[in-house]
């Protein structure tokens, strides 16, 4: 038989109908949070005192006037958030709502009300007064909502319209008095400046005179040039055109002294008119076509052809000295063409030196200048400024603040809202209950699911177990949790990787995880398909296998091992035929180590020869070393994990302790698994409960007409039955 093979373990990805569980198995903790938020809410809305609202509307402006100053451009009014809410800070300051408390005389009403008789201070009152105070924008225009909350409607009425009053006031005050230090700083900055100017004229005549700056020069903003613009241009003119000859007839030089005699024979006729050249080569070409000729009819050393030749020569060299002079009158061309290139070159740049020297020298004098005239339109702008200013204080005003709407007393409390504040209670109730449910699951590391199990443990999840199962020994084969232990007694049956295996220990890291009833009921399941079973509580410390037999313990596996009793004296029958027991039998303290003994190994040995499977229950691994001998000596071991009872770290710990003592790990049991709560486990026993209560159902229904006794005797589980057997 194939084991069953752990798959890797999936992604931790969250499925709704996760997120649904966690709702339904944490419900408890979200309906307290939700009801305690709720009455919360509901007793605070209903204890908290009534009050009223009266608000009063403002249109706010920026300063300015009817008609635009000397130099102001009249420009449309534009909404600016910034503007408006610098306005909220203004209005909600000490300056404006100390003259609101002021004039409603504040600090004694109040003192009276909230004081106890004692008067307010001032800036208690502008506390309080404050915290009463709602200033809100309408969209997208210039209005401002002001509203003022009290127990007394009459009195919000009051307020806020005192808000809005003192607050235009302290507007147009604050425009009168802008101007007028504005004005004054004018002024002042006026008479600063013709200083100013007074003391740069001085030194700009100081500088006239010392650099001799003349009338004419100094009527314009730089020194007239020496050199004149047509000259100038003329002389420009001609530097070009002789530095243009000049690199044309060095180009040309260049070029032809790359060639050689022959090529200079041919090339100088076309590039330059020399009329002996010509001639020379002409008479040249002649001779040599008369040499040719009479070499054909002459003898080479006859005196024609002699002669003939001498000629050749004498032109050939006359060709060359004519060449030569050529390329000496070029290259005297091209100096000649340098120098006087030179010469404008250096005339345009004595003349351009002239001009900065003299621009240099008279530099000081225009720089001041420029200066002196900066600071004389400066004087005339102040100037202009002080007198549009002055007229500008007599145009007609816009109103910067007009009242729009008057506070009227309200008609019913707006203070507490009670619809929303219920409201409010149940959503943050349902919000806070299910974020503490979630955070509570996330601090639970306990196992959860069969994701928890091959993730952390890299193990395969054997069976499943679901919560309140009983004996199976008192319930039957029909019982509809059997099926959950067949699916166990199968998936072990495949994990054994040999077929002789039929040792078990069952093992759990922790107590209480379920271990002994789970020995039990697999090793029922295990009988009743015929085979011989033998459960063995080797729990020396606390067994319990033995109250769930309702058996006595006095005889069992240490008086075997301590070589008191013989194997057939300890070894106990069941109501079930196939299905013995052996208690764990009293543990002398001087023997706590009995189990890893050399007698225990052979009585596996013996065991597992006599029966077809040997279950072994052992106590928590976690605590003591016995479950660990244990699991190192028997063939197989299953780990028995409790539903969100242990943290995962201890489980993992169980699991490392069993394969380091080199135990058989088959598989995990999920147990207690609460079935109405996860539904995520359903189809590991939802079906066969479901098969199983209509089966009953249908018993039930075709025994409904016998005699009552008889289905009385009938719906009667059977009794265990325990013997000795010897």
């Amino acid at each position: 038989m194939d084991p069953i093979k752990a798959q890797p373990p999936p992604e931790a990805r969250l499925h709704f109908l996760d997120y649904w569980r966690i709702i339904r198995i944490r419900k408890t903790v979200i309906l307290a949070v939700f009801f305690l938020v709720v009455i919360t809410a509901t007793l605070v809305t209903f204890v908290l005192p009534e009050s009223y609202a009266s608000m009063a509307r403002i249109k706010v402006e920026r300063d300015g006037s009817d008609i635009s100053g000397l130099t102001e451009i009249r420009s449309m009014n534009v909404f600016d958030p910034y503007f408006i809410q610098t306005e909220f800070e203004v209005i909600q300051s000490e300056v404006v709502l100390g003259k609101v408390v002021e004039r409603l005389d504040l600090n004694k009403v109040w003192g009276q009300k909230y004081g106890g008789g004692t008067q307010l201070k001032t800036t208690e009152t502008i506390t309080l007064l404050k915290g009463r105070i709602d200033l809100k924008p309408v969209r997208s225009t210039s209005l401002i909502e002001i509203t003022v909350y009290s127990e007394d409607k009459e009195e919000a009425a009051r307020i806020a319209n005192a808000i809005a009053e003192v607050y235009k006031d302290h507007r147009l005050q604050k425009g009168i008095q802008m101007i007028e230090k504005g004005v004054k700083a004018l002024e002042s900055r006026f008479k600063e400046q013709e200083d100013r100017v007074r003391v740069i004229q001085d030194e700009a005549d100081m500088l006239r005179q010392e650099l001799e700056i003349s009338e004419a020069d100094a009527i314009g903003n730089a020194p007239a040039p020496l050199l004149e613009s047509e000259a100038l241009r003329r002389y420009e003119a001609l530097r070009i055109d002789s530095q243009s000859r000049h690199l044309i007839r060095e180009k040309q030089l260049a070029g032809l002294k790359l060639l050689s005699d022959e090529e200079l024979r041919e090339v100088l006729p076309r590039v330059i008119t020399d009329s002996t050249l010509v001639e020379l080569i002409a008479q040249k070409n002649l001779a040599d076509l008369t040499l040719v000729k009479l070499e054909k009819d002459l003898a080479a050393e006859h005196p024609e052809v002699l002669r003939a030749q001498a000629q050749v020569e004498t032109l050939d060299t006359k060709i060359k000295a004519s060449i030569r002079g050529i390329m000496t009158a070029l290259e005297n061309q091209v100096a000649t063409a340098k120098e006087e290139a030179d010469k404008w070159t250096s005339v345009v740049e004595t003349a351009k030196q002239a001009d900065r020297d003299k621009a240099a020298k008279s530099r000081p004098y225009f720089d001041k200048k420029r200066e002196l005239e900066e600071a004389q339109r400066f004087r005339q702008i102040l100037s202009m400024k002080i007198v549009s200013e002055n007229i500008d204080k007599t145009l007609p005003k816009d109103t910067v603040v007009e009242i729009v709407d008057t506070a009227q007393p309200g008609l019913r409390p707006v203070r507490p809202n009670k619809p929303v504040n219920i409201a409010l209670g149940v959503v943050i109730g349902l919000v806070v209950g299910i974020g503490l449910a979630f955070f509570i699951e996330y601090l639970d590391t306990s196992v959860k699911t069969i994701d928890d199990v091959e993730r952390t443990l890299q193990s395969p999840v054997l069976g499943v177990i679901p919560q309140n199962v009983g004996y199976l020994l008192d319930e039957g084969m029909e019982s509809p949790h059997a099926e959950a232990y067949r699916v166990l007694r199968t998936n072990l049956l495949f994990s054994s990787k040999n077929e002789k295996a039929n040792s078990v220990a069952v093992v759990s890291a922790g107590a209480g995880e379920g271990k002994s009833t789970t020995v039990l009921n697999l090793a029922t399941v295990f009988a009743q398909s015929g085979q011989r079973v033998l459960v063995v509580d080797s729990d020396l410390r606390r067994p319990t296998l033995h109250k769930m037999l309702r058996v006595t313990n006095n005889l069992g596996l240490t008086n075997y091992l301590l070589k008191q009793n013989t194997l057939e004296e300890v070894i106990q029958t069941t109501g079930q035929p196939t299905l013995d027991f052996m208690a764990s039998g009293r543990l002398p303290s001087s023997s706590l180590g009995i189990l890893n003994s050399v007698q225990m190994r052979s009585l596996i040995t013996e065991l597992k020869r006599r029966y077809d499977f040997v279950l072994f229950d052992s106590p928590p691994i976690m605590g003591v070393s016995d479950a660990s001998i244990l699991a190192s000596e028997v063939d197989m071991t299953m780990q028995v994990i409790q539903y969100r009872r242990y943290p995962q770290p201890m489980n993992i710990r169980a699991k490392q302790l069993i394969e380091k003592v080199g135990g058989n790990l088959v598989g995990i049991v999920l147990n207690n698994i609460n079935m109405s709560q996860d539904e995520s486990y359903y189809y590991y026993s939802g079906y066969y409960h479901d098969y199983y209560s209509k089966n009953e159902e249908m018993a039930d229904a075709s025994t409904a007409g016998k005699d009552g006794k008889d289905g009385k005797d009938g719906g009667d589980k059977a009794k265990v039955e325990i013997k000795q057997k010897y």
